[in-house]
């Protein structure tokens, strides 16, 4: 049996698959939102001079950057429950995303940080603005431009990561592909209609940060051009 077109393109308009799209869009926002918050709080600890809680940091770098998200959501879904500790899959899902997702995004925003002159910060001090202060109004606003390349490259790398989580039955894009493959038995087709509408979503997420970039970086050049 060869390519099905008419199938291919049915399965386009499919409401069923187009649900799936929808999950995944929302399981892609989700864990990249509580990701940059978790994050930001790993890089500030693995900045800090507390050598226990920069320890505690790199651990936790450490151990969801070398191992694979197949595993760790594996674990939180099917492991975690013989210790006692049960979670739903929408729950563990969100989880292993979440987790997996915050330790690179902790690294990305730790180089942000160091990328930042330090004579901004003297000039903080000097102008008498607390620690607090200083992170919140000097150092973060000046990180977040740095960085936002690297954040539109997590986000498209986390919509396709998305996809692992149909191995617990999540019923995202790939596993509603699934579904429909093992009714129909259209394997080819299903996958290239799923294709499409993962190289749609990255295609317009590659627009809305390509914006991001032009709109920050013309920022970075009138600072640089006020201050000369």
């Amino acid at each position: 049996m060869g390519f099905n077109p008419n199938a291919f393109f049915a399965y386009l308009t499919n409401t069923y698959l187009l649900l799936g799209v929808v999950v995944t869009i929302w399981l892609t926002i989700v864990p990249m939102a509580a990701g940059v918050v978790l994050g930001l709080g790993i890089a500030l600890m693995r900045m800090s001079r507390q050598r226990w809680v920069s320890g505690a940091a790199r651990f936790y770098i450490w151990l969801f950057r070398g191992t694979p998200l197949l595993i760790q959501l594996v674990i939180i879904y099917t492991g975690l429950p013989q210790l006692g500790i049960r979670f739903g899959v929408v729950t563990s899902a969100l989880l292993a995303l979440t987790c997996n997702e915050a330790a690179y995004l902790a690294e990305i925003m730790r180089s942000g940080f160091l990328a930042v002159p330090d004579g901004q910060r003297d000039a903080a001090r000097a102008l008498g603005l607390s620690p607090r202060l200083t992170l919140m109004k000097v150092v973060l606003p000046q990180m977040l431009r740095i960085i936002v390349p690297q954040l539109g490259n997590s986000v498209n790398g986390l919509l396709k990561a998305t996809s692992i989580t149909s191995i617990i039955s999540m019923e995202e894009l790939m596993r509603r592909g699934q579904v429909l493959m093992q009714v129909r038995f259209e394997v080819l087709e299903v996958y290239a209609a799923a294709a499409v509408y993962y190289l749609l979503l990255t295609s317009l997420w590659d627009v809305v940060q390509r914006r991001l970039e032009k709109h920050y970086g013309r920022g970075h050049v009138l600072v640089v051009t006020d201050t000369a």
